[in-house]
């Protein structure tokens, strides 16, 4: 029997079609019923996105009116944070790669990780319900600010709920990768032997672990004060709006780093694949990435530099700001480093690596520019703010999870795409993201302010280029998931190691067999062998 029909695709149990997926306790499966709804999700996030600089393209009402622009503005943050960002990369890539990564045969419980989908499906049609009942669909940002996420009379409620559900799908994700990595290592895998994609899940899941509560006890402290009319964040009820800013960033900005983190480990397995290097640096990559997820939950201020906090309160976030960017920096000279006299492969994943490089390298350093206290005052709410965190989440976290979807398509499908016109998508994401977004950095410096539905006849020009960018990147997107849906049916047979990597799952059959390997492998050497150059 063939790897392709005896592997977790083509698996015969006693259950069959849809059930035999939504069923199943086969962390490949659960990977793979995450990637079709993230990316389903995914698909809305764009659709709006896209309304919403449509509707930007000229001054005044383009589209829609402004309460409908409002509503755009809100679910596309919501949908791209909480179903997107958030949980791809560990959801997807980690459910599906962790247990091979450390030559385990499933996650340490694997029906947790079914119920977390659940937890996911639930607060996503709660999101889509959201639209439709109640007094409209939520119209107060992503963020849910108080006191107005208190007195809009639309459907926050349902949307709060949505989020405090997806958390909890976030956190049985992080208990049950932390349990695995402890766990089921196979033999010989001690924790300086593993794959540093397996090291950035680990630092992920302690974040979900511990910084995930916190919002979901906000969110509800939110639903209880809308209905019951507890005054805890509303001034006018004696509340603090301050304080729901503090427990809503000690998770938010910790969530950044739920979601770079990941991004960080895939183009970590991808740089010394391509550049036939062992890996440079392998203990600082690794210990950089816990740095980042202990000083990343320590900086959540420098959201409030603004809010009235105290001036020593603004200097030590703003130090710790610049603080966290060290560990950051590691990796990038790490990655970099790698690179020098290596065998270099220009194979899409590694283009969408140093797309990541670029863009994120960018992100950073204007974060680091918000983090300057004299520079953030002018900055604060404009769209450069826009600018900066569309190149982390999106430039960072969104290319590294279509290098990751690249680099690991052959193993996870069998079969292999068309390298020519991957490349071609990702130059046309790459102009279309950078017309959309550095021009957001002009905008801001300008003084455009963010979430405003109109502008003033001077912000016009900056406008039309993000407009038409976001056409640009639409276009990108649309013949990069085309050319891997044609391969997902017509593509070449892919071998098993198409790229000669050397961790574990490039070792056993594409697509993987059920219990990925027939014996616990015994590990004898690091993750990445390939040698001095």
């Amino acid at each position: 029997m063939s790897p392709m029909q005896n592997s977790y695709l083509t698996q015969s149990g006693t259950r069959r079609g849809l059930l035999a997926w939504v069923l199943s306790t086969d962390h490949k499966r659960i990977g793979l019923l995450y990637l079709v709804s993230v990316l389903s999700f995914y698909t809305v996030g764009v659709l709006l996105g896209l309304l919403m600089r449509l509707e930007l393209l000229t001054p005044g009402k383009t589209i829609v009116q402004a309460s409908t622009y409002n509503a755009f503005f809100t679910l596309h943050g919501v949908i791209m944070i909480f179903l997107f960002v958030i949980p791809a990369i560990p959801a997807i890539f980690g459910n599906f790669f962790l247990p091979i990564l450390i030559g385990a045969k499933d996650v340490a419980f694997p029906r947790l990780n079914l119920l977390s989908w659940y937890f996911y499906i639930g607060g996503a049609i709660l999101v889509v319900t959201a639209l439709f009942a109640g007094g409209g669909p939520p119209d107060t940002g992503w963020t849910f600010y108080v006191p107005y996420s208190l007195r809009s009379g639309t459907n926050v409620s349902l949307a709060v709920f949505a989020a405090f559900i997806l958390g909890f799908s976030s956190i049985l994700t992080g208990l049950n990768f932390v349990t695995t990595i402890h766990r089921m290592r196979a033999p010989g895998m001690r924790w300086m032997k593993m794959p540093l994609f397996v090291w950035s899940l680990y630092a992920t899941a302690w974040v979900q672990i511990l910084a995930t509560p916190i919002v979901g006890i906000t969110l509800l402290l939110v639903i209880l004060e809308r209905l019951f009319g507890v005054g805890l964040f509303d001034p006018a009820k004696g509340g603090d709006p301050i304080l729901f800013e503090h427990l809503f960033w000690i998770y938010s900005h910790p969530a950044v780093y739920i979601m770079i983190l990941p991004a960080m480990g895939i183009i970590t397995e991808i740089i010394p694949v391509f550049a036939r290097r062992t890996i440079f640096g392998y203990k600082a990559i690794a210990y950089s990435s816990i740095a980042i997820a202990a000083l990343g939950s320590l900086v959540w201020g420098h959201h409030m530099f603004v809010s009235g906090q105290s001036y020593t309160a603004n200097v030590i976030f703003s130090l710790l700001t610049f603080l966290v960017a060290i560990p950051s920096a590691i990796k990038v000279f790490n990655w970099v480093a790698t690179l020098y006299k290596g065998a270099i492969d220009t194979a899409p994943p590694f283009l969408f690596a140093l797309a990541f490089i670029f863009l994120f390298s960018i992100g950073g350093l204007t974060g680091l520019i918000q983090g300057a206290l004299s520079v953030n005052v002018y900055v604060h709410d404009t769209y450069f703010v826009v600018g900066h965190f569309h190149y982390v989440m999106f430039g960072g976290t969104g290319f590294a999870f279509f290098g990751g979807l690249h680099y690991w398509f052959p193993k996870m499908f069998g079969r292999m795409y068309s390298k020519g016109r991957a490349t071609v998508a990702l130059l046309i994401l790459f102009v279309g993201f950078n017309m959309l977004y550095f021009s957001m950095f002009l905008l801001g410096l300008q003084g455009m302010p963010r979430r405003y539905y109109d502008y003033l006849p001077e912000f016009h020009t900056g406008h039309v280029v993000a407009t038409v960018g976001s056409w640009v990147l639409v276009a990108g997107l649309i013949l990069m998931f085309a050319n891997l849906l044609h391969a997902l049916r017509k593509g070449e047979k892919a071998e098993d190691n198409p790229w000669g990597g050397k961790t574990l799952e490039w070792r056993i059959a594409s697509p993987p067999p059920p219990e990925n390997f027939e014996e616990v492998p015994v590990i004898t050497s690091g993750a990445y062998d390939y040698g001095a150059r």
